[in-house]
């Protein structure tokens, strides 16, 4: 069981992870030893993780995410397949970590480009007002 915050929890039981060969440098080892991980985890079932996490996983996840819901994350950058597997299991934490965090709630600091425009044509509006204040002309 993982515990990621107070009300969010992963077990080990839905987390799948499958071991392939690592792609790039590394000669012999790399070439015929499977130390890359793969792990899959899949969002719509995870009943550790409420709702709002879960609909922002799947944005956070991205081009990771499969049709089905399922976050797919894999380690490659270390030799070892322990070291790869504790690799992908942190960026699994890391992520629903920030997935749990609520979004900032935006306060405005600029002006709107409609309240914008309508400040001006009101400006205009008076103008023209306070113009035809003025002495008539005698022409």
């Amino acid at each position: 069981m993982i515990r990621i915050g107070h009300a969010i929890t992963i077990g080990e039981d839905e987390i799948g992870e499958s071991f392939i060969r690592a792609s790039g440098p590394g000669g012999q080892h790399v070439n015929k030893v499977s130390t890359a991980v793969q792990l899959r985890f899949d969002i719509r079932r995870a009943p550790g993780l409420p709702g709002e996490v879960r609909e922002r996983l799947e944005r956070l996840g991205g081009g990771r995410v499969t049709n089905d819901g399922v976050l797919i994350l894999t380690a490659r950058a270390h030799r070892s397949q322990e070291r790869n597997r504790q690799a992908a299991r942190e960026a699994l934490i890391a992520l629903v970590r920030r997935a749990a965090e609520a979004p900032r709630k935006r306060h405005a600091t600029e002006p709107t480009y409609g309240s914008q425009l309508r400040r001006l044509s009101e400006k205009r509006r008076r103008a023209t007002i306070k113009q035809g204040r003025g002495a008539p002309d005698e022409t």
